[in-house]
């Protein structure tokens, strides 16, 4: 009996996803649970088990389309019964009419060799990604010889490299005097690659155009003095297990901000847009900007309030080696209510961060500098400096709000020691 599996619904306000890669062939069977596609959200990249064993009949929706909730994913024949032919898997990647692109290797001006129908041969080591970017480029898969391990094909096999320009006729031009440096603008025959962006980078692009698009942004900047966070996280790293979480400075930027946002409760707070109202939560639920190979994420810790030091450190370790694994599920990237972000000893001098929109707060911390200051016996010495930028959404918070929350903050920074009094 066969069986047509939707999309369904997963979760906070989720209406489409974009399919990113199937796990199973047309014709091909499959158990049930095991993986069967993964779906890109607006907030995550979900791995979708497969409802029933059977046969795969018919996939519905191609890598890189985008699908309501609701639709049809997936036709699959129930083990036991019978089922039509399968038909051939659709493109990767709609064939748009472009002008012909050279095969790599081919001399200028040869145009490639038709796309076979179907899909590509089964001998070829392509990823989905890598299948649709030759799709685009009009280049036929089962000619090209993978530099990757066992022959697999890597992005370097598909690149176009630019002809020689074309030589004119023997008529000789005018004369024309040449333009300065840096004037002319990028021809068609300058030599350029092509990046299409979906995926992660797709939903990046869209949010932060919706955030900057939406929010009244501005920055207020801070400077700390941390030279005793310094002395006292070295201290207290000495006294982890040696197999525990790294204490980085993170978990006590997080234990600052949650006393600075106690002191300014309208900063933890996201915006309903559709009904003018900003909903401010009594719970921590503290955001971590993830630098991974797709772009950047945001974990989140719920319930930050509740955790000490060492809590902290363990769960931002765990969250971003999710991250950067490509392992998070839905609930780890939503409900944040507060964002940091942070590069680490790349941190730079100064930030404006944009919003994580809806949040209406979001801190940027920079990387810290020693340089000479004076002490407190009026004498001159070393000290340690640290830069942190938090952005504001000022259609509902006042720069005055921004200036206090900073001022809780660096206050607990520069005298790490009260942070304990609030650790669980």
């Amino acid at each position: 009996m066969a069986f047509e599996f939707r999309l369904p619904d997963i979760g906070e306000g989720v209406a489409e996803g974009e399919i990113v890669q199937w796990f199973v062939q047309e014709g091909g069977t499959i158990r049930e649970d095991a993986p069967l596609v993964s779906v890109l959200t607006d907030k995550a990249n979900v791995e979708i088990p497969s409802p029933r064993s059977g046969r795969v009949v018919k996939i519905h929706a191609r890598a890189g389309e985008k699908v309501k909730v609701g639709a049809v994913l997936v036709t699959i024949e129930e083990s036991g019964g019978s089922a039509p032919a399968p038909t051939p898997p659709p493109p990767l990647a709609p064939a748009a009419p472009k002008a012909p692109t050279r095969t790599p290797g081919a001399p200028p001006g040869t145009a490639p060799p038709a796309p076979a129908s179907g899909a590509p041969s089964s001998t070829v080591l392509a990823t989905p990604f890598l299948r649709r970017l030759a799709t685009e480029r009009g280049i036929d898969l089962s000619k090209v010889r993978g530099s990757g391990p066992g022959g697999r094909i890597t992005e370097a096999d598909l690149a176009v490299p630019a002809g020689p320009p074309a030589v004119a006729p023997a008529a000789v031009a005018p004369k024309v005097a040449a333009a300065p440096a840096g004037s002319a603008p990028p021809s068609a025959a300058d030599p350029f690659r092509v990046l299409p962006i979906h995926g992660i980078r797709r939903v990046i692009s869209e949010r932060m155009a919706t955030s900057v698009h939406t929010a009244a942004h501005f920055t207020y900047v801070e400077e700390v003095e941390v030279s005793e966070l310094v002395r006292f996280r070295e201290k207290m790293a000495q006294h982890t297990d040696a197999d525990g979480p790294k204490l980085s400075y993170l978990p006590f930027i997080v234990k600052a901000v949650i006393e600075g946002l106690r002191a300014q409760p309208n900063m933890n707070a996201r915006m309903d847009d559709a009904k003018g109202e900003l909903h401010v939560y009594s719970t921590y639920n503290i955001g971590i900007a993830t630098a991974t190979n797709d772009g950047l994420i945001v974990p989140v810790v719920p319930h930050a309030e509740t955790l000490g030091l060492n809590g902290l450190a363990r769960e931002i370790q765990r969250l971003s080696e999710r991250a950067r694994e490509g392992k998070l599920t839905l609930p780890e990237l939503t409900g944040g209510t507060f964002t940091i972000t942070s590069l680490g000893l790349l941190g730079g001098l100064l930030a404006t961060p944009i919003l994580n929109y809806p949040e209406v707060s979001i801190l940027g911390v920079h990387k810290i500098q020693k340089r000479p200051t004076y002490l407190p016996d009026g004498s001159i010495g070393p000290g340690q400096f640290m830069n942190l930028s938090v952005s504001l959404d000022h259609r509902v918070l006042d720069g005055i709000v921004g200036a206090q929350f900073l001022a809780v903050v660096k206050a607990r920074l520069e005298e790490p020691h009260s942070l304990i009094a609030h650790t669980a």
